[in-house]
């Protein structure tokens, strides 16, 4: 990718930190709702919702107390996740580090009607644990001035053979 980035008229890598971090994570996370829960012990991914980014920048998931992710988490607590937002230009991958809880307060303040499918007993159900992953490092890309710059960039970029791409990727820590 060097050759392509040296041909920019701009730059397009940016390391991010601190509440920069924070509010990039919170908006690539918003975009996506969903990702591919990766677990170490075996390997496992499975799809995911994000239930919360709270103001430090952990994210929360409900799960069932019987989950292979759950058995997974407790032989090797280090996770992956990857999202990819709906339009293709906004990606996040992220390394962090689990943790299971029953905290009743907190499944309360994450419960949406809609888990009563997975959870019958709603959000009394027994088996109802919530994750939370600490953020280690992660990596992000997206674009800098939104869907409908970048668009136009890469076109008329096309059309002039000139890269112009309106892309940015970086290194962020929470």
């Amino acid at each position: 990718m060097y050759s392509i980035n040296k041909n920019q008229p701009e730059d397009n890598y940016k390391d991010l930190d601190g509440s920069a971090a924070l509010d990039k994570l919170k908006d690539l996370i918003d975009s996506a709702e969903t990702c591919f829960f990766c677990t170490r012990h075996e390997g496992s991914a499975r799809p995911m919702s994000v239930r919360q980014v709270d103001e430090q920048g952990n994210l929360w998931f409900l799960s069932a107390d019987d989950s292979h992710k759950n058995q997974e988490i407790a032989a090797d607590p280090a996770v992956k996740l990857y999202f990819q937002g709906p339009t293709n230009s906004e990606f996040l991958v992220l390394d962090g580090v689990a943790t299971i809880t029953r905290d009743k307060a907190k499944i309360k303040e994450l419960w949406n009607f809609i888990l009563k499918t997975w959870f019958t007993g709603g959000e009394d159900d027994p088996r109802i644990t919530a994750i939370k992953i600490t953020p280690g490092q992660g990596y992000y890309w997206d674009n800098k001035h939104g869907k409908a710059v970048a668009g136009v960039k890469m076109l008329v970029g096309a059309v002039i053979g000139k890269t112009l791409d309106d892309s940015v990727e970086g290194n962020i820590a929470v």
